[in-house]
């Protein structure tokens, strides 16, 4: 039952800093410092910070590791 749960909720369209830092094996004070840089769009909400998922994973992507 939890399979199908998780399968029917909608992608998200933004990563939180945390999520950054996650999939990128860093530190949370470098994935800001990432977001600071401007390598990503992001908006601030607030105090929230969200980055979009597909300004992420194209600048990912334009990587050559």
């Amino acid at each position: 039952m939890e399979q199908k749960e998780k399968e029917l909720q909608p992608q998200t369209r933004a990563y939180t800093v945390e999520e950054i830092a996650a999939i990128l094996h860093i530190g949370r004070s470098s994935a800001y410092t990432l977001v600071k840089k401007g390598y990503f769009k992001s908006v601030r909400i607030g105090t929230a910070i969200r980055i979009s998922r597909k300004s992420f994973d194209e600048w990912l992507d334009s990587l050559e590791l």
